[in-house]
């Protein structure tokens, strides 16, 4: 029987550990367009510090590439391309799409594509299989099959990584479903949890992040209300947490690529139905709020302290969204620094 040759397409933080976790039992080709990234994968150095060299060393059978007539050989496509949001926070699905039209015209038949990326429910049967179809003159689930097995990845984390985190799979209709199922069985430690549709399966994913960041808006606006109320916020949380069931958020800055922009694909695909959100367009409202009412804090306490603001040396520790990550993407600091840029500090 013929072994499944896999090609991953997007090489970034979801990517590359999924590629370098097939490539140690399959033939994988790693596929990216950024040729500096595949040199730099090519020499044992990942940018984002997901992988390191001895667990690329470990990857046998992996082989990256920026030559799209590389991964022709391939019977599974895995398409881990970004997702991000546009200026008015409306889902940017374009390389997901192109991607999609790419692979479309390298199907032969039998073959599967399977999306991690992030996106609205739906998406990738209403939006990307129809881009299969015309640019492979292939009938979805006649001539090519589809999955979707949302990434989970969490950046900079070293005890939650890909093997050790249970994988949500699917599958365009059973008998697929069951191959996809077992495809990432061999690889994550942790376990699959196999659900009924695609759709499912993108839901899942996207409510993840809409919880985390609804939970984080929450303790954010405690954080707010305790300021006023001259209470102290971390020991507030620290005394609640001693009862069993509470759940232990911190308040803070939200950026990075998935709880600042996840919600807007939800909210995004409740509006095209005639609803619109309620919760989570308030809490992402407060949460993208934050940076301005924490440099207005730090403002008024230097006035306070006689301090003037112009011309000000101010040092910011930290830039990144989170710690033990180099993704810039979507950090908050960002916007802290241009607020008090702002005030001529």
């Amino acid at each position: 029987m013929k072994q499944d040759i896999i090609a991953v397409i997007g090489l970034g933080y979801v990517g590359l550990p999924l590629a370098v976790e097939f490539g140690k039992l399959f033939t994988c080709i790693g596929y990216d367009i950024d040729n500096k990234r595949i040199d730099e994968l090519s020499n044992g150095i990942d940018k984002t510090l997901e992988v390191d060299i001895d667990n690329l060393k470990k990857s046998k059978r992996l082989i990256f590439t920026s030559e799209i007539d590389n991964i022709k050989c391939a019977n599974i496509y895995i398409i881990t391309v970004p997702t991000p949001i546009d200026k008015d926070n409306n889902p940017d699905i374009s390389l997901l799409l192109n991607a999609s039209k790419v692979i479309g015209q390298l199907l032969s038949k039998g073959d599967i594509v399977i999306y991690e990326s992030t996106v609205y429910p739906g998406c990738t049967e209403e939006d990307c299989v129809p881009i299969l179809e015309r640019s492979s003159n292939m009938k979805y689930n006649k001539d090519f099959f589809c999955g979707y097995s949302p990434e989970r990845i969490n950046p900079g984390d070293k005890e939650h990584t890909l093997t050790q985190i249970v994988k949500v799979t699917s599958g365009s209709n059973p008998k697929i479903a069951n191959k996809i199922d077992k495809l990432y069985k061999n690889i994550i430690i942790a376990g699959t949890h196999l659900v009924s549709s695609i759709k499912v399966a993108e839901s899942a994913k996207i409510i993840e992040n809409c919880q985390r960041d609804i939970n984080i808006a929450f303790i954010n606006e405690l954080a707010i209300i305790f300021n006023l109320l001259d209470v102290d916020t971390k020991e507030v949380l620290d005394a609640a947490n001693t009862k069993w069931n509470f759940i232990n958020f911190r308040p803070g800055l939200v950026g990075g690529h998935c709880i600042g922009i996840d919600p807007y694909y939800l909210t995004y695909k409740s509006q095209k139905l005639g609803y619109d959100s309620k919760i989570i367009l308030a809490g992402r409202k407060l949460n993208d709020n934050m940076p301005e009412y924490i440099s207005k804090k730090i403002i008024e306490m230097m006035r306070k302290n006689k301090l003037s603001i112009k011309n000000a040396k101010i040092l910011i520790l930290g830039i990144t969204f989170k710690e033990n990550c180099p993704d810039i993407r979507n950090s908050k600091v960002v916007d802290l620094y241009n607020f008090f840029n702002k005030y001529k500090a």
